[in-house]
């Protein structure tokens, strides 16, 4: 087993994980069989609450319950904090709630200002990373008392940032809390290259989304196998803002770009978050639809270009299990 450095050590210690790898949230692939299964292998399994309960039809209490019957291993939860909803803010704040309650102590937040997480998680002793792009985004996260950061990467599934891993690395590496690495691993070669240069953990998407135990629609995971990093393309058309996915025939189609009109209504001060709200409404159910029918529906396949490196469909568990052993962590998953 490789000498494990001290960023690596606190992110395991703050996880309470054995495998510096993360499933993140996918909306709307974030089953909770899926879940577990990254959990139970070793690594940690993150809980998209909107797709628990819009997508896969679960009391968000109850399905944090299943989850804990499949496995006994910590979990964490996505806690998505942009404001442009009360309502949605005031569901998000009701479901950490319920989380704490239920003894989730991994917290990943996203898209705002994180500290009402942070202030709930640190009071019984949890733990918040939060998502971000670039230096400015990281800096206002510590200043909310994050105590960690996922630094998003432009090979990165669904909302990708602008940089690459090693520039992120040199952006954030010296804010003294442990960075984990998002977008392009796909096999265990890019899992070890990134721990080598230098971050402390590695969280996966696109290539959880090929295994059995995630409840996407065969099309979608043969789509995720078959493409390749080229075949990944931005698209405003989701959300408003550029979202990484397969370029299948209906993407090409219709094309990747916004109207001028929403175009418009996005740079505006008062009309970009309503009109930020609209798509994201939109996107729900287009995202789930085309998750679950595949390619008899409007086939937006959010993916990252670790495509390149996913070569089968096969269980999440080998999957954590192969990474680790790669990294020199196998003492860990092997009891």
């Amino acid at each position: 087993m490789q000498p494990m450095n001290a960023a690596i050590a606190s992110f395991l210690a703050h996880a309470k994980i054995e495998v510096p790898l993360v499933c993140g949230a996918m909306y709307p692939c974030s089953n909770p069989e899926l879940v577990a299964a990254v959990s139970e292998a070793g690594g940690i399994g993150i809980i998209q609450p909107i797709a628990l309960t819009f997508v896969h039809k679960h009391d968000f209490r109850e399905g944090l319950r299943l989850i804990k019957r499949l496995t006994s291993k910590p979990v964490g939860i996505n806690v998505i904090v942009e404001k442009s909803a009360k309502v949605y803010e005031d569901r998000m704040k009701a479901w950490v709630d319920v989380a704490l309650e239920e003894g989730v102590r991994f917290f990943v937040t996203s898209l705002g200002d994180p500290k009402w997480v942070v202030e709930k998680a640190h009071a019984v002793g949890g733990v918040v990373y939060h998502d971000v792009t670039e230096r400015k985004w990281a800096e206002k996260a510590l200043a909310s008392g994050v105590d960690g950061l996922i630094a998003v990467n432009n090979r990165a599934g669904g909302h990708a940032g602008t940089r690459s891993p090693e520039d992120l690395l040199v952006q954030l590496g010296d804010l003294g809390v442990p960075l984990l690495a998002a977008g392009g691993v796909g096999n265990e070669a890019d899992f070890k290259a990134l721990l080598d240069m230098g971050y402390a953990g590695v969280q996966l998407g696109t290539r959880f989304i090929a295994t059995p135990e995630c409840r996407a629609h065969a099309d979608y995971k043969n789509a995720i196998v078959g493409a390749r990093d080229t075949d990944i393309v931005l698209t405003d058309k989701i959300s408003g803002v550029p979202v990484a996915v397969i370029a299948t025939p209906y993407i090409l189609k219709t094309g990747t770009k916004a109207g001028p009109l929403a175009r418009l209504l996005l740079r505006g001060r008062k009309t970009k978050h309503y009109m930020r709200m609209f798509y994201s409404v939109r996107a729900i159910f287009q995202l789930r639809d085309a998750s679950l029918h595949g390619v008899t529906y409007k086939d937006y396949f959010q993916a990252g270009k670790s495509v390149e490196g996913i070569e089968a469909v096969e269980p999440a568990g080998d999957i954590v299990r192969r990474f680790a052993a790669a990294a020199g962590f196998q003492q860990e998953v092997v009891s």
